[in-house]
């Protein structure tokens, strides 16, 4: 697998963060070896440990999207260009980042109800911590909207890690690559990076 084992994690748990604080998966299936690919908020249920989403039934993408169809999701977490300015060794210009790739068999969610309970799960996960919004499950527009989803979810088979965060630098580098990021990086995503750190 590439990056190098020393930008990759096997720690799951930290995955799952970079899940559940930046949503916005990019699903890729193929098709007669032809890729698609939609971005779609996509999140991670803690008591099923499956990705669950909803899509567009007038994507084309829809129509690889069968019972036990094979998938990847990309998660792409924060990311910087990290200058040789901020080493105090000599090295050349790079890009960090914090990327996960899910590997997963896809198991379409057709019962009315059920695709509502997704929708439910889904605004109640992006509305944290304020829960500002609640979608009611007696909404009507729901009664239409669902009508033009098709709801999933993906049973997990593979989890990568792609942490690229100047590992294989000295200490006093690294910490300086992990300040460039936190620069970088919106303010309510610190502690987030903390933890990825750790």
């Amino acid at each position: 697998m590439y990056p190098p084992s020393h930008h990759q994690s096997q720690d799951i748990q930290k995955m799952i963060a970079v899940i559940k604080n930046y949503p916005l998966g990019m699903l890729v299936s193929a098709k007669n070896d032809e890729p698609f690919i939609t971005h779609i908020p996509i999140i991670y249920n803690d008591k099923s440990g499956k990705l669950v989403a909803h899509i567009d039934k007038f994507n084309p993408q829809v129509e690889t999207l069968v019972d036990g169809a094979d998938v990847t999701v990309v998660f792409k977490g924060p990311d910087t260009y990290i200058s040789p300015s901020i080493y105090t060794t000599q090295q050349l210009p790079t890009w960090n980042y914090i990327i996960v790739h899910v590997k997963g068999t896809i198991s379409l969610i057709n019962e009315p109800e059920a695709a509502k309970n997704t929708m439910i799960a889904m605004t109640e996960f992006l509305e944290q911590p304020d829960q500002k919004y609640i979608l009611d499950k007696e909404n009507k527009s729901m009664d239409r909207f669902v009508n033009y989803i098709q709801a999933f979810d993906i049973t997990i088979t593979n989890w990568e890690g792609k942490f690229k965060l100047s590992q294989d630098k000295n200490a006093q580098d690294y910490e300086n690559a992990k300040q460039e990021l936190l620069k970088n990086t919106p303010s309510t995503k610190r502690v987030f990076i903390e933890e990825i750190y750790l």
